[in-house]
């Protein structure tokens, strides 16, 4: 299992990176609307819907996804940092700072089937265009903020595992513990100090701490809020599309919380 896990990601990893720094805007597209789509299909498993229903979301999220794309690649030819889509990112925030700890504090369950492909949609969209806007900008910036969220994983989960005693949401995901949450954020303050050295700007620097330390809590909700989606379908993973990983969701739950937030942050800073 862990063979596999290792296998997998590595091999993620480099795909990731060639298609970060050699693949055309319009490749690096096409592949972000086929993660958006297997998410959407792995979305509509876990909220349940027929089979009719999880076709039918599959097709309007790639219509609504291949849309905004579209949108968005004309735009960023004139301006990368281009605010066409600052208030769908603002929505994303709100969403996740506001309703999802709701969520996991009442552990709700989400029955409404237009509701849970809303937020499907609210999880995945704005994912895909914050992925290829922060490419747009500058490929080291994208990679940096999910260099942030890796580190945050790993050193949350090898924390957890050694000095883990409080759970953080037993009822949702065991796993995680308080001490794995002060180990998440200490390592990220450590890479966001080695960051800024590389920073000229201190206006910049003063930004980038809380900032990142900021993504390391809204990707702990992103996780959390997955979690508590899949105990309600009752399921381990979100899919079985990576070998020891699981599904695209399972993959992506940190991002989604985390990269749209970082480009309203970025756009809200150079409007």
């Amino acid at each position: 299992m862990l063979k596999a896990r290792i296998l997998t990601a590595t091999g993620l990893l480099l795909l990731f990176l060639v298609g970060l720094f050699y693949l055309s805007p319009v490749f690096w597209m096409m592949l972000l609307l086929a993660i958006t789509v297997i998410g959407s299909w792995e979305w509509s498993k876990l909220s349940k819907f027929s089979l009719p229903g999880s076709i039918s979301y599959l097709i309007f999220t790639a219509l609504i996804g291949g849309e905004l794309l579209f949108i968005l690649s004309r735009v960023i030819i004139i301006n990368p940092y281009t605010t066409q889509f600052i208030w769908l990112y603002a929505v994303t925030l709100g969403f996740w700072l506001l309703v999802v700890p709701y969520f996991l504090k009442f552990n709700c369950t989400i029955k409404n089937p237009a509701l849970l492909a809303l937020i499907g949609w609210l999880l995945l969209l704005p994912t895909c265009l914050a992925l290829y806007q922060l490419r747009a900008i500058d490929p080291l910036l994208l990679l940096s903020f999910m260099a942030a969220i890796w580190i945050s994983d790993t050193a949350a989960y090898f924390t957890g595992r050694k000095f883990g005693k409080h759970k953080l949401a037993p009822s949702i995901s065991p796993g995680k513990t308080w001490e794995g949450v002060a180990g998440a954020l200490t390592a990220v303050f450590v890479y966001a100090l080695l960051w800024s050295y590389l920073v000229a700007d201190k206006t910049q620097i003063m930004l980038l701490i809380p900032l990142l330390l900021a993504l390391v809590v809204l990707g702990i909700l992103g996780d959390l809020f997955e979690s508590l989606m899949k105990r309600q379908a009752g399921v381990k993973n979100s899919g079985n599309i990576l070998p020891g990983h699981g599904g695209i969701l399972d993959r992506i739950d940190a991002l989604t919380s985390t990269l749209p937030v970082a480009i309203f942050i970025v756009l809200l800073f150079t409007i």
